[in-house]
């Protein structure tokens, strides 16, 4: 992790090439550190390219100490961490943004909190206008290149 410079979100929106799965989760736990309370993050990238990885690595960033797994089947899964709420939701298996209503997500997002969203390209247009989006890249075996787009409105 002391590999990377100190301003993470400048590094990230230059975007980052990563060596290894513990660098993808060290980007994690320091992006935790700054994304805004009530945030969505949406996590952009084929199977295999990361996603899962760096929510582990922001999971553990926020303090929560459980295993981090895909919510694929279980669609999202919300942790309490030492100051705000984690919810990891994986988009796949959903039709369209239809099915976010049947959710009832909204119940489950108690402020302060961070939704992370695998495959937020299931919802289209119906991500809040402030997500900030993450796309992540493999370029090998273990490398992933990482850029982050955060909206106009962000202050860091």
């Amino acid at each position: 992790m002391d590999t990377f410079p100190e301003n993470i979100t400048k590094t990230l929106r230059a975007g980052i090439t990563t060596a290894s799965a513990a660098e993808t989760e060290g980007l994690g736990v320091r992006l935790a550190h700054v994304v805004p309370d009530d945030t969505w993050v949406a996590l952009r990238g084929d199977l295999g390219a990361g996603k899962t990885t760096f929510a582990r690595g922001f999971a553990r960033g926020m303090g929560i100490k459980e295993d981090i797994t895909s919510p694929t089947f279980a669609i999202f899964v919300p942790y309490t961490g030492t100051s705000r709420q984690l919810v990891h939701m994986d988009a796949y298996r959903l039709n369209g943004p239809d099915d976010l209503d049947s959710l009832m997500l909204d119940d489950c997002l108690r402020p302060p909190y961070i939704l992370l969203l695998e495959w937020p390209e299931r919802l289209r247009d119906t991500l809040p206008h402030d997500t900030w989006h993450i796309t992540f890249r493999s370029i090998g075996e273990a490398r992933r290149n990482i850029r982050l787009q955060t909206p106009p409105s962000a202050t860091l």
